[in-house]
């Protein structure tokens, strides 16, 4: 059986794409960042969450936040 990618939190996120944990939840409301609510918590598939950040808005708001 083939392995299933892990879950991961918004600490994982946010360092995987260098950015603040607050970022992620801004761009899960406002953006539409892949995620998914367990309980009280968010969880992302690592895979998800790669393909959204290049085919997105946030690259751009990335950009912006470097400049500025």
């Amino acid at each position: 059986m083939p392995q299933q990618e892990p879950w991961v939190s918004v600490d994982v996120v946010a360092t995987h794409v260098g950015i603040a944990k607050d970022t992620v939840y801004r761009w899960i409301e406002s953006k539409g960042l892949p995620a998914h609510r367990i309980g009280r918590l968010w969880k992302f598939k690592l895979s998800e969450v790669d393909e959204w950040v290049e085919s997105s808005e946030a690259r751009r708001d990335k950009r912006r936040s470097e400049v500025g």
